[in-house]
């Protein structure tokens, strides 16, 4: 009896030295902090600790990013259990593993994509993703920090809509582009014209260009003169469509280079579609 009762004295020493840091029912708060074509995230702040999002953005494959931001960044590097902590009404039920989390020296900490999906999930079921690691700034002290689903469920539904109507290319995948013409004209081929829509569909959400360099090319059939002036022609065209799409004119460079700098030859037809071209380099802020 001496042993079982010092054995519980133990306990509770232990449970008194783990600092918990959760949000009661009246400060549990989701919110869909952006929901754009371009990104969706889903936030929940954590009182006296920090705030977790889960970030979605578009590409062509969908993605999920898990994000812890603490108050106190780590003052060392460590080791974070992750499990999913069941509700009390669930008594019994043993909580679930789900990830070791890196912590890093003053910075914040993610998860990628399954282990994101995965808290997620246990979210939706009511469940409580709790970090547990031992307190940087005290040997004595352990860190329960808890996610909680109270509230979760609408902004949630929202996230997943969000998610739905995200574009399925990336700024990266439209920062280099080559555009290609039909023969003695500023006309688009069909492929091109469909590529550049995709390009104004994705500037009516982003508006931290930076600068857009456009260089356009002819073949070699016709007049040099001819062609650099239709080369020109194409640069300004391309520049009108940009600021027509938001882009600040000063933020455009343009030059019609003409006959120059080949990629192809010249003496097929394939090969002069090939050289026909406009060269579109986008920069971020």
């Amino acid at each position: 009896m001496v042993f079982a009762n010092s054995e519980q004295s133990q306990l509770q020493a232990e449970r008194q030295n783990v600092r918990q840091y959760v949000a009661s029912i009246e400060q549990a708060n989701w919110a869909l902090k952006t929901s754009n074509a371009l990104q969706c995230e889903l936030s929940h702040s954590i009182p006296n600790f920090g705030e977790v999002s889960f970030v979605s953005q578009s590409g062509k494959e969908l993605n999920l990013l898990f994000a812890l931001k603490m108050t106190r960044l780590p003052d060392d590097y460590g080791l974070a259990k992750v499990l999913s902590v069941p509700p009390a009404w669930r008594a019994g039920e043993q909580a679930k593993a789900i990830a070791d989390f890196a912590l890093l020296k003053q910075f914040d900490g993610d998860l990628a994509k399954k282990e994101a999906w995965t808290l997620l999930t246990e979210l939706e079921q009511g469940f409580s993703p709790t970090f547990y690691f031992a307190d940087w700034h005290s040997p004595f002290d352990q860190i329960a920090a808890a996610v909680s689903p109270v509230h979760f469920d609408g902004p949630y539904q929202k996230f997943n809509q969000c998610m739905a109507s995200l574009l399925r290319y990336s700024f990266e995948d439209i920062a280099m582009t080559v555009l290609n013409y039909q023969s003695n004209s500023d006309e688009l081929t069909r492929e091109s014209a469909a590529r550049l829509k995709q390009i104004a569909e994705y500037l009516k959400h982003d508006k931290n260009i930076a600068s857009v360099r456009i260089d356009t090319y002819t073949d070699s059939y016709g007049g040099r003169w001819i062609n650099e002036e239709l080369s020109r022609k194409r640069a300004q065209t391309l520049k009108t469509f940009f600021v027509e799409a938001g882009v600040d004119e000063s933020l455009i460079d343009t030059e019609g280079l003409g006959e120059k700098r080949h990629v192809a030859p010249n003496d097929t037809p394939r090969g002069r579609g090939v050289n026909r071209r406009a060269v579109i380099q986008l920069a971020h802020l």
